[in-house]
């Protein structure tokens, strides 16, 4: 594992490879090494219990909704429920968390990023500008 800081990158895709027997995902080095570190520790020690695995499918279930139906567009971009989302204003920390459907600041529901962007600002924000979430010409 420690030869894994040091290798080069066509080492780490090859290595990849051995492991997992597919092509290495298009992600950073970062990624590759964590889950390259994962691996091998899986293979050498055991991975997870079968009743940990079971319990992770039925969460996902709980979660995800029905197999085969896929999320609303519009919810497709928001970042996970119970997602924390911190933005100093003026010296001032902000912390809006990411609900179901809409968003909560300072214990009270609002439907879009905007309108606690103006709440904050006492101006008109595109809120995923004002939180970070998109730069400004627009790419996410």
């Amino acid at each position: 594992m420690a030869a894994l800081k040091d290798a080069s990158a066509p080492a780490l895709k090859a290595k990849w490879r051995a492991l997992f027997d597919s092509e290495p995902p298009p992600y950073n080095r970062r990624f590759l090494e964590s889950r390259l570190a994962y691996r091998i520790q899986e293979l050498a020690y055991g991975g997870l219990k079968r009743e940990t695995i079971e319990r992770l499918r039925a969460l996902g279930k709980q979660y995800d909704g029905k197999p085969g139906t896929k999320p609303k567009d519009a919810n497709r971009r928001l970042p996970i429920a119970g997602t924390r989302l911190i933005r100093e204003w003026q010296g001032i920390e902000h912390c809006v968390t990411v609900r179901g459907d809409d968003f909560e600041y300072l214990g009270q529901p609002y439907k879009s990023l905007s309108a606690i962007a103006r709440e904050i600002t006492g101006v008109r924000w595109n809120g995923w500008v004002f939180f970070g979430l998109k730069n400004l010409r627009g790419a996410a």
